[in-house]
């Protein structure tokens, strides 16, 4: 389940943002469960436990989980991160399909 790339040329701490953010939108994590504590992810993954802590706190800034003092992070209940998400990825899309417009790329051709 936790798995870097150490290929890829982004910050560890957004490959594990973006594993934990797919891991709750696709519901593999249900509301209210714990996250695995900073120090356990951490030696898991063998980094820092800095960059797991920065990893959280972009997920609880998103809204993707919340903190309890001294009982750690848990999956927030938080039903609009799926619309969110989606209205993101159509945005992205539809942006996609003008571009391919502008330079004579047809919807259909594109979708091929």
């Amino acid at each position: 389940m936790n798995y870097l790339d150490l290929q890829d040329p982004r910050p560890i701490y957004e490959q594990i943002t973006d594993m934990y953010r797919m891991l709750i939108l696709k519901g593999a994590m249900k509301p209210d469960e714990p996250m695995p504590s900073v120090r356990k992810l951490a030696m898991e993954l063998s980094t820092n436990p800095n960059t797991v802590q920065k990893a959280y706190t972009e997920l609880e800034r998103e809204g993707y989980i919340y903190s309890v003092k001294g009982r750690g992070n848990f999956v927030r209940d938080n039903p609009d991160l799926r619309e969110k998400k989606r209205k993101e990825l159509k945005d992205r899309l539809d942006a996609i399909f003008k571009e391919a417009s502008d330079i004579g790329i047809s919807r259909e051709e594109l979708l091929k």
